[in-house]
């Protein structure tokens, strides 16, 4: 189940493992669009990846520490590091790449 960051969380919530992020905007209609394929993921990891949302109107400091300028941005971390970041026109396909690259245990 995917959880919600807050300024407050975030960092804790990214700090083991891998974890995919999610930032997302309630008026953004790619990254509603994207949420039912990455819920389906996040289940078919079986708790191997978790994924953490943030709602980017209501966290602009998080964004903002982090140089989220558009949406929707995913960034790949493990163990609080990033990985990669995909943003703008992400593709199903890229997403389930991320996940297999998170779940394999190697950088991109």
């Amino acid at each position: 189940m995917p959880v919600e960051a807050t300024p407050d969380t975030y960092k804790e919530l990214t700090s083991e493992g891998p974890v995919f992020v999610d930032f997302w905007g309630p008026r953004c209609q790619p990254c509603l669009a994207m949420m039912p394929t990455i819920a389906k993921l996040e289940e078919e990891a079986g708790g191997a990846v978790r994924v953490v949302k943030v709602n980017s109107p209501e966290n602009r400091q998080v964004c903002r520490d982090l140089r989220v300028i558009g949406l929707p941005t995913y960034i790949l971390m493990r163990d609080g590091e990033e990985l990669e970041r995909l943003s703008g026109e992400v593709t199903k396909q890229q997403v389930e790449e991320a996940f297999a690259t998170l779940k394999g245990g190697e950088a991109a």
